[in-house]
């Protein structure tokens, strides 16, 4: 019988550790510029509002009506209204993140007007200049980007003369009106961000054709990846995620076709489900 050799089995060589060694991010100026033409006081829609066939059900059996004195129906959310809403959620969510980032507002008309020219961190005065917006009363017959890059480029030559990263974000509200521009092709020193809330395409509109414009516009002058967003479904909820996306640094970002969130509920229950039907052993969602 042979020896048994008692020295034990080498170990075998730990696999090398990968570190990333810590990068400041520049802190960001950000100018968001909302559109206030008379599309921004669209009604949006309710996540509870009962569908056709709900309606149709709920006439053919008696409900319980409210007592008398309950108080008047909620009024309508408006579009301008979950914009507000959006950027002071944007503005403290950011700050929590680093309070060193810096905002100021701008409306868009017929061309770009500023509401805050300066760029602070102070939360007081961006509560004072998101609650100043308001929607027109009438429609405008262009909405020319022109000066809104013009002040975009000045203002990137000044942050990054500060070691800062300027950022303008763009919410467009109009599903017939395309935006343009004359501005000459510069060095790109700054990133653009589009939000595009829009009716539903009909005969009368064309938001697809606006969409476009506003695609070959951040390709015009975005530096780093910036995003375009959209949706014509006219939830509240689905534009707040939408500004939850815009909260991510331009030097942290995917490339927008390979960004896939905010993950959908269902679609992870799904795949639970399959994987448990695969193996028959119950996979749990927490980690």
């Amino acid at each position: 019988m042979a020896a048994v050799d008692p020295t034990p089995p080498a170990a075998a060589p730990a696999p090398p550790r990968y570190s990333l060694p810590p990068v400041r991010l520049p802190a960001e100026d950000i100018l968001f510029c909302v559109d206030v033409d008379l599309e921004a006081s669209a009604e949006m829609k309710s996540a509870s509002a009962p569908s056709s066939g709900s309606a149709s059900a709920s006439s053919a059996s008696p409900q319980p009506q409210p007592p008398a004195g309950a108080g008047a129906a909620r009024p309508p959310v408006r579009r301008m209204d979950a914009v507000r809403q959006a950027l002071l959620l944007f503005v403290h969510s950011k700050l929590a993140m680093w309070p060193d980032h810096r905002f100021a507002f701008a409306s868009l008309g017929e061309t770009v007007s500023m509401v805050k020219k300066d760029f602070s961190s102070d939360v007081g005065s961006a509560m004072e200049a998101i609650h100043s917006l308001s929607a027109s009363e009438s429609r405008y017959a262009m909405a020319d980007l022109t000066q809104l890059f013009k002040i975009a480029y000045q203002e990137g030559k000044r942050a990054e003369s500060q070691g800062r990263l300027l950022r303008v974000v763009l919410i467009y509200c109009r599903s017939s009106t395309k935006p343009h521009h004359q501005w000459p092709v510069k060095p790109k020193n700054f990133t653009l961000d589009i939000i595009y809330l829009h009716d539903k395409p009909t005969a009368d509109n064309c938001p697809q054709k606006v969409y476009d414009a506003l695609v070959d516009a951040l390709e015009h002058v975005s530096q780093y990846e910036g995003y375009i967003l959209e949706t014509g479904q006219g939830l509240a909820r689905v534009f707040f995620r939408q500004m939850c996306i815009l909260l991510s640094h331009p030097l942290q970002r995917c490339i927008q076709d390979d960004l896939d969130i905010p993950k959908q509920v269902a679609k992870k229950t799904l795949a639970i489900e399959a994987a448990q039907n695969e193996d028959g052993t119950p996979v749990s969602s927490q980690q």
